[in-house]
């Protein structure tokens, strides 16, 4: 059951977040409709929601190697030299992604600092980003992943 959500979090994360979203837009167009009046607040949900489930989809993508790949290049290479521009490829992606997860980590202690209310909740707006550093290593761990699973179908397919 661990392995299984561990292989599978981003998907419950997602699949719970697009679930909330749907019936948060459902209920405040049922309200708009039914008083004139709107919830102020699902905007802000609504906003961060989309943030959130972008990251967490796009960990998906990289986990079954979704994401943009340009391989025009690396097709037309020799097997060793395009193995190697791959591996140059992960590394700058896993590099940009942890710096991503860094940046995003000092805009979060800046938010906490700064003490930031929501505008329709006022709640501190730290919360709607506090998972953001940690989508972008998620994201990283995928596609390492992704780019491993490879490598041994790669050794596999020419032993």
């Amino acid at each position: 059951m661990l392995s299984l959500l561990s292989r599978e979090a981003e998907r419950l994360i997602c699949a719970i977040l697009f679930l909330g979203m749907t019936l948060l837009g459902f209920v405040n167009v049922v309200v708009r409709y039914a008083t004139n009046y709107s919830l102020a607040s699902s905007e802000e949900l609504l906003t961060n929601g989309f943030l959130l489930l972008t990251a967490f989809g796009a960990a998906i993508a990289a986990r079954q190697g979704q994401h943009l790949a340009v391989t025009a290049v690396v097709s037309m290479l020799p097997r060793r030299a395009g193995q190697a521009v791959v591996v140059l490829s992960v590394i700058a992606s896993v590099g940009l992604l942890v710096a991503s997860a860094w940046l995003a980590w000092g805009a979060l202690t800046v938010l906490y600092r700064n003490g930031l209310t929501s505008y329709a909740l006022r709640i501190p707006v730290w919360y709607y980003q506090a998972a953001l550093p940690f989508a972008f290593l998620l994201i990283a761990w995928r596609y390492v992943q992704h780019a491993a699973d490879e490598f041994r179908q790669a050794q596999a397919d020419h032993a």
